[in-house]
């Protein structure tokens, strides 16, 4: 062994870990450098040491060496004739026996065929003829295939090469091969695979292997032909052919029957199959499911290209009815078989029908048969799915995602035949019902069809109950399920019942039983938590739908819901199970009763005594709190700050039944009642300033009382604002931004005098983020606190807009408010200008052109706000209205770019109402001509905006901002 070999064993060796490091990195130095040689050399050695040397990895390496030459040194090869004989040679037994490894006769394949794309079939027509010649000597043969499925893998399967020097290389070695060698080949792969069919099945399975991919491009008759045929379904029906070589036939026929051509040659070609004698075979069926879907998919393929009216279309409608009893079978009975397939093949049958026949509503059973067994999950993870832990999570990911196609098979299923359908579905429920032998997958599969059912189903035909409808309701209704303590059954029940609520709308005598479905154990009271939240949240949008209906229920249901609502404000919050629940968290159950109780239905008297019995027991909780936090202090993550949270949130969904008229006009009772409430809460921000998520809550039950208290409320408002406003970080501050934003649209100038109390602290808070520098982002820096920031000037943008809007401008001008307005005017101008949210600017613009309308008149002698005028004149209509539109980021063709744009023209042209020709002056001189502006167009400028049409003026304005930024060629930007 030389250095040579040496190298190369020991980089193969290297795998173990055991080599030296340094000697290691010396052995594949050695090999780059004898890689990287000029190519002749490299090729000369590679073939000498491939005659010479017997060890496995130094004859790969010289083989890989010598494919990376061919690929990428060709041109620079200078003895091809040794390169072509050399590599022949090693197809014969003598240099390159059977025994050698797969991947080794795999490389050499792969080698062999680079040199055909290249040469064949000049300067090199021979090298199929000479393999021929070889045949059928195993080893030959075995080799040979190697190269087909290379040479296909590698140049002519169209799956992986779309360029354009592929293709043209596909298409000379295909052409010469039709006209030189394909014949000879063909019968080649018939001899061969007759001679070794007993004797050496594997070797027979790889040529049909090799076949089947040449069968899409070569002549069909020369493989569906009276010799072939017969072969290959003899190989597939005798019960002594080994699997792999049936499945290898198997391939072949598909391959056959996959073959484009004309539709009435393809029928006449299925015909002749007559693959009914495989698909009579059940047991082989299974061993052959792509066979069985492929062939059904080329009769329906050819039923459509040659149209309904054509005669040959119902001899293919046959071929396909035939076979599709076979294909519901090895859909129900093949693990392994691809779906997608099958669900489309089922989806094209299904378009093709007008009005079904009596055979095709039989299939349609059928059908709906497989898919309810397609949609059950695995019972292996019953357990997992009722306790939703990480496998469960996972298994109804996976299930959502195979059932996606699945379920719009049933949705044109349902459109197709909709009493069969519903008929299915109810055979479903009252097996689940009236039969022990149901699994749990069963009835959960039954039950989602049912939900999905109501998918199809019209607003009429769900109130009036079409169909079996108005008996498959009220069977549900009243359904207790042997296996409903399961999650999965119990929460698709539900959802079923809340998809088919307006059948009880329309029929209120089944308004007992949707309540007893919500309310036992069932709904609310299932032993599962997750159950009983998704129940509370489901009932809630039931009582929205039904509650006009549900006042002579309203006892019961609250006495049903006591213990729930008890559990609710009781719970440890703490807990790992509660502490994450969410959005269904159980809240909705108390605004389920708000909405119910809100109803003016009920007596003034039995709505007080409802919402104190509620309300009482909560805020008592509250002040029991408060008493607690005086005598001992209290942690943020002790349990009865957490439970107090959750107080707060039920208070607050019990307002949501409550309307402004309700509390403040036909039920002022009510409203004493919100407003105690509200005294004990807000009482929390002086007690708790620093515990944020108890804050949050009284922000939240804020806005509510806001909504409903309308000016009763406003006594509140400024403690609580003020106490708001204590120890208030971005986040904090966003919060209560939206929430004055609220308070300003519901009350406008009512509030003039608590803003101006107010506003200087808002503004020490918000308005002296530097506006000279942009927030810090792009990778790595935008963090939750930049984002936070970010928002934070968004939001306080928003606060000027809604003051300003709402004739609250003055407040900019008090005294004590005054100190702020040089920052505030400048941060606005900057924004306007350049702020990446288009929004963002667009509402700047729009605070500037409604103070220019407070605050200026068409008298430059009396100023409102003195230096405004100049501010805008000389600042705000050159930035904003000129050099920021010159800017190339300002893209006409964005939709909020255009809205942005039309904003600039109203300013321009409140500019021109109110200061006129000083207006003009300044821009024209200082900005349009300073643009390099011709004077002319600066002239129509002023011409246009004189005019009336602000539509002309804005065609105009931006077609004189694209021919100036022509002119400066994008060099002039905002300053």
């Amino acid at each position: 062994m030389d250095d040579f070999e040496r190298a190369i064993m020991l980089i193969y060796n290297s795998a173990g870990g055991s080599a030296d490091s340094n000697l290691l990195l010396q052995a594949i130095e050695f090999c780059e450098r004898l890689k990287a040689g000029p190519p002749p050399t490299v090729l000369r050695l590679c073939l000498d040491r491939l005659h010479r040397s017997p060890l496995v990895p130094v004859q790969f390496w010289c083989l890989q060496s010598l494919h990376d030459v061919i690929r990428l040194s060709y041109s620079a090869l200078d003895d091809l004739p040794l390169l072509r004989a050399s590599l022949l040679s090693l197809f014969s037994d003598r240099l390159f026996p059977s025994s050698s490894p797969p991947f080794l006769k795999n490389k050499l394949a792969q080698a062999l065929a680079a040199l055909i794309r290249l040469e064949y079939p000049s300067p090199w027509p021979s090298p199929f003829l000479h393999l021929l010649s070889l045949l059928p000597s195993p080893a030959a043969v075995d080799m040979f295939s190697r190269l087909l499925i290379a040479l296909d893998d590698d140049l002519i399967s169209q799956d992986y090469h779309l360029s354009s020097d592929d293709v043209a290389a596909a298409t000379r070695v295909k052409d010469a091969m039709r006209l030189q060698c394909v014949p000879q080949i063909a019968h080649a792969w018939f001899d061969i695979v007759s001679l070794y069919r007993s004797s050496d099945p594997a070797l027979a399975a790889a040529t049909l292997d090799a076949m089947r991919r040449y069968i899409v491009w070569i002549d069909i008759s020369l493989v569906a032909n009276d010799a072939f045929l017969p072969l290959l379904f003899d190989l597939i029906l005798s019960h002594n052919t080994p699997e792999p070589l049936r499945a290898s036939s198997a391939g072949c026929v598909l391959a056959v029957v996959s073959k484009r051509m004309e539709p009435h040659s393809k029928l006449n070609l299925l015909r002749s199959l007559q693959l009914n004698r495989v698909l009579a075979e059940s047991e082989l069926v299974q061993k052959l499911p792509a066979l069985v879907i492929g062939y059904a998919s080329e009769a329906l393929d050819c039923y459509k290209r040659l149209g309904s009216q054509n005669e040959g279309s119902s001899s293919a409608m046959e071929l396909l009815e035939e076979a599709l009893p076979t294909v519901f079978y090895v859909m129900q009975t093949c693990e392994e078989l691809d779906a997608g397939n099958v669900v489309e093949l089922l989806s094209d049958y299904i378009s093709t029908m007008k009005m079904p026949s009596q055979k095709q509503i039989v299939y349609v059973g059928q059908m709906l048969e497989v898919i309810r067994g397609q949609i059950c999950y695995d019972p292996t993870f019953r357990d997992n799915l009722d306790v939703r832990d990480k496998i469960g999570k996972e298994q109804e990911e996976q299930m959502a995602e195979h059932r996606k196609d699945l379920f719009l098979l049933f949705r044109s299923v349902c459109r197709v035949a909709p009493d069969v359908t519903q008929l299915f579905i109810r055979n479903l429920i009252a097996g689940a019902l009236f039969s022990s032998d149901m699994t749990v997958e069963e009835v959960e599969a039954a039950l989602t069809l049912f939900y999905r059912l109501g998918e199809t189903v019209s607003e009429d035909g769900m109130k009036t109950g079409s169909g079996l409808l108005r008996e498959m309701v009220p069977l549900l209704l009243s359904a207790k399920f042997s296996c409903h303590s399961h999650r999965s059954v119990a929460l698709v029940y539900l959802e079923t019942i809340t998809r088919y609520l307006k059948f009880v709308q329309e029929n209120g005598q089944y308004i007992p039983n949707v309540l007893a479905a919500f309310l036992d154990e069932r709904g609310v009271h299932h032993p599962n938590l997750n159950v009983s939240r998704r129940a509370s949240y489901l009932f809630m949008r039931a009582v929205k739908l039904l509650k006009p209906k549900l006042v002579p229920f309203v006892d019961t249901i609250l006495q049903s819901l006591q213990d729930a609502l008890v559990q609710y404000t009781s719970s440890d919050w703490t807990s790992k199970d509660l502490k994450y629940a969410g959005f269904e968290d159980g809240s909705h159950a108390f605004e389920a009763i708000g909405l119910l109780i809100g109803v003016e239905e009920i007596s003034p008297e039995k709505q007080s005594e409802y919402l104190a019995a509620l309300l009482k027991p909560l805020y008592g909780q509250v002040e029991m709190l408060l008493i607690d936090a005086k005598a001992q202090g209290l942690e943020e993550s002790s349990p009865k700050v957490m439970s107090s949270q959750q107080i707060i949130v039920a208070l607050n969904a019990l307002s949501k039944g409550f309307s402004e008229r309700t509390v403040t006009a036909s039920r002022p009772s009510i409203g004493l009642m919100f407003k105690q409430t509200l005294d004990i809460l807000l009482q929390i921000l002086v007690t708790f300033p620093n515990i944020k998520p108890l804050r949050n809550k009284v922000t939240s039950y804020l806005h509510r009382m806001v909504e409903i208290l309308g000016t009763m409320v406003l006594p509140y408002l400024p403690m609580a604002l003020n106490q708001l406003l204590v120890d208030s970080e971005p986040k904090d501050m966003v919060d209560f931004l939206v929430l004055i934003n609220q308070v300003i649209c519901k009350f406008g100038t009512s509030l003039e005098s608590m803003l101006e109390e107010i506003f200087p602290t808002i503004a020490s808070r918000v308005f002296l983020i530097p506006a000279s520098e942009p927030l810090p982002s792009g990778h790595g820096i935008n963090t939750e606190e930049i984002r936070e920031l970010q928002e934070l000037q968004r939001i306080s943008y928003a606060f000027i807009h809604v003051m300003v809007t709402h004739d609250l401008s003055s407040v900019l001008l008090a005294p004590n408010s005054r100190g702020y307005l040089d920052a505030i005017m400048q941060l606005l101008l900057l924004t306007s200008c350049n702020h990446k949210d288009l929004l963002v600017r667009k509402m700047c613009v729009q605070i500037f052109v409604k103070l220019i309308k407070d605050w200026c008149s068409n008298d430059a002698v009396e100023e409102k706000v003195p230096g405004f005028r100049g501010f805008i004149i000389n600042k705000f209509a050159p930035s904003c209205c000129l050099y920021s539109v010159l800017d190339k980021s300002f893209d006409f063709r964005d939709a909020n770019t255009l809205i942005l744009f039309g904003e600039i023209i109203l300013a321009q042209k409140v500019m021109y109402e109110k200061f006129g020709d000083d207006f003009i002056a300044y821009f024209i001189s200082n900005g349009l001509l300073a643009a390099q502006c011709p004077q002319d167009s600066a002239e129509q400028y002023y011409q246009h905006l004189q005019g009336n049409d602000n539509k002309a003026f804005k065609s105009f304005y931006q077609s004189l901002i694209e021919n100036l930024r022509q002119q400066q060629n994008g060099s002039l930007v905002f300053r």
